[in-house]
């Protein structure tokens, strides 16, 4: 019994850690990953299991037996089977409140996927002190027997941090994930239960493992992964038009056109396109080399190999998967295109390359990596540009809420002589452009002026030139690498988006 029992900790152990993975890539797909849902997460569970251990030292002392706690890990293998199916539903409930813009929904719908875990994670909370109790013969060596009960469970618990991020949700999903810690906890919960009551649970489990499709149902979906840092989806419209949307977002990321003859999308990605034309004299001969930090799929690097020619282009993305993504669906094979497979800023720290432009592209829905809104990390980027650089950051605002572009502008005046900002019409996107040397929108005019309406840059001069405005620091909020709320006045804008509407 004892050998049975130091099995079954070690799995609950295990099998806790993983729920905690397990969740966080939940939320994240929804919510993002800010500071305010690790919080929620972590904080709660920790309620959960506090209530567990509580619960579970006064069951254990009313009922000490294998029969009983073996019926409560079955319990809870059973209801971590279920949860696939029910955070489908709340999950599309979320979507559904954030896209009718419903304040008490978003909330509720928040709270209620935290609230998923309480039940199997608390029940994982009676295991310890259950445990203990069980095995605990001598008042003597009862430090000794729960020392080494709680190390046996510490150690699945490792291990359960681990095994879902390294390879089963990368591998299988997160879903998946959840069914296969189900089934084990389940095995081993089989050898305390009553003979008759191990067919009912055991009809019940096999019920639930069934195979499961994305998370949310998104018409023309040709491909979807999970990597070790998104959930990918490649979407192609009947014209062959594909997109990739990463963590189930609203947001587009990618753009291919089977067309080889489309260059530009009409969205945010043209204006890159534009940077170089605030410095006098430009022209596209001097554009030797550009740094793209958030790759994605290459858009971006698409439209600068085609208007440049084969300029040499570093790509820096931080997900592999997404990489393999572009190359094999969004035809990201520019032979003058480097991809290297980094975090932004850490790549920048570590290279000697200088660029003549500088695009910023990173997002983890909604939220852009704090890292790379710093004045230190724009500090790093003026170091890596040349003489007449331009860097490029895409950012948001909502209809009447700009307090995250003008802390942008606040942060990159301090180090750049020149900002300017392009509203992206019909969008809630917004560009910030800053040049190492004094510039002017007269000669960001000017330069663009030269060229025919109907040619590639004259259609992107018709698309910049009318929005774009100077830059000014208003003495706020500056980011930096001690104090960056990027995601507090992300959620900020957010909310401010639903109070409107």
């Amino acid at each position: 019994m004892k050998f049975f029992l130091i099995i079954l900790v070690f799995i609950s152990g295990m099998t806790s850690l993983a729920l905690e993975m397990c969740a966080s890539r939940l939320l994240a797909a929804y919510f993002g990953t800010s500071l305010f849902i690790w919080a929620n997460l972590i904080g709660l569970i920790l309620v959960y299991l506090t209530v567990g251990y509580f619960i579970g030292g006064r069951l254990a002392d009313r009922y000490p037996s294998e029969q009983v706690l073996c019926t409560i890990t079955a319990m809870a293998a059973l209801s971590i089977s279920i949860l696939p199916f029910i955070s489908q539903i709340i999950l599309t409930w979320s979507i559904t409140g954030l896209e009718q813009v419903s304040v008490s929904i978003f909330f509720s719908s928040l709270l209620g996927t935290i609230l998923l875990f309480a039940v199997p994670v608390t029940l994982l909370g009676l295991v310890s002190p259950f445990a203990i109790r069980l095995v605990t013969k001598e008042v003597g060596r009862s430090g000794k027997t729960s020392g080494s009960l709680y190390a046996i469970s510490t150690l699945g618990s490792i291990l359960g941090a681990f095994l879902p991020v390294l390879w089963l949700i990368p591998t299988f999903g997160v879903r998946r994930t959840l069914l296969i810690f189900g089934v084990m906890l389940f095995a081993a919960s089989l050898w305390g239960l009553k003979p008759r009551w191990r067919p009912a649970f055991s009809l019940v489990l096999v019920a639930l493992v069934l195979p499961l499709g994305p998370l949310k149902n998104i018409p023309d979906l040709i491909y979807e992964q999970e990597s070790l840092y998104n959930y990918i989806q490649v979407t192609q419209l009947p014209d062959g038009t594909r997109e990739l949307i990463l963590n189930e977002g609203q947001a587009i990321h990618s753009i291919y056109y089977p067309n080889p003859n489309t260059v530009l999308t009409g969205w945010y990605w043209d204006y890159f396109l534009a940077a170089p034309y605030f410095n006098a004299g430009f022209t596209p001969q001097k554009l030797h080399r550009v740094g793209i930090i958030g790759l994605a799929a290459g858009t971006i690097a698409h439209q600068f190999t085609r208007v440049y020619g084969p300029v040499s282009i570093d790509g820096v993305e931080i997900d592999p998967s997404i990489v393999d993504v572009g190359r094999r669906y969004f035809a990201m094979n520019e032979p003058n295109l480097h991809v290297h497979v980094q975090d932004g800023r850490t790549y920048l720290e570590t290279t000697e390359a200088q660029y003549d432009v500088v695009a910023i592209d990173a997002f983890q829905q909604p939220y852009i990596p704090f890292q790379l809104t710093t004045r230190e990390f724009f500090s790093t980027i003026r170091s890596h540009l040349s003489s007449t650089g331009v860097v490029a950051l895409n950012t948001a605002h909502t209809t009447h809420d700009y307090r995250l572009v003008q802390a942008f502008v606040n942060t990159m005046s301090k180090i750049f002589p020149s900002v300017y900002v392009f509203d992206v019409p019909g969008t809630f996107n917004t560009e910030i452009m800053a040049t190492v040397q004094p510039t002017t929108i007269r000669t960001f005019r000017q330069n663009l002026a030269q060229f025919t309406p109907s040619s590639i840059m004259g259609q992107v001069a018709s698309e910049v030139s009318p929005v774009v405005t100077q830059g000014h620091s208003d003495g706020g909020m500056v980011f930096t690498d001690d104090r960056a709320p990027i995601e507090q006045i992300t959620d900020q804008l957010l909310l401010s988006y639903i109070q409107q509407h």
